[in-house]
């Protein structure tokens, strides 16, 4: 997934000290898809969250089976999250400066 209705998502992108599977820097939503090993790991999931959305960034997760098995579904509500969270507002125009 590299683009979606405009919107470009870099995979496997450093964030400070982490990397996440993908990210909109656009829409700041980071999108992870995780293995079975992520169940016994839920507490290091949630602070890595809870790490990003202090930067105001939106992450959704899925299951590996999940984006397989339902794919049109996990775009979709990829889709419904970029349009519900906005881009940012462009810096202002160094022109003139």
């Amino acid at each position: 997934m590299e683009q979606m209705e405009g919107w470009k998502f870099r995979r496997q992108q450093p964030i400070d000290n982490y990397i996440v599977d993908f990210v909109c820097f656009e829409n700041h939503i980071i999108i992870e898809v995780d293995g079975g090993q992520h169940a016994a790991e839920n507490s290091k999931d949630k602070e890595r969250d809870s790490y990003f959305q202090q930067f105001g960034f939106k992450v959704l997760r899925f299951w590996n089976n999940e984006v397989l098995q339902n794919t049109n579904g996990v775009l979709e509500t990829i889709r419904k999250n970029c349009l519900a969270h906005p881009p940012l507002n462009p810096l202002p125009s160094r022109e003139g400066k």
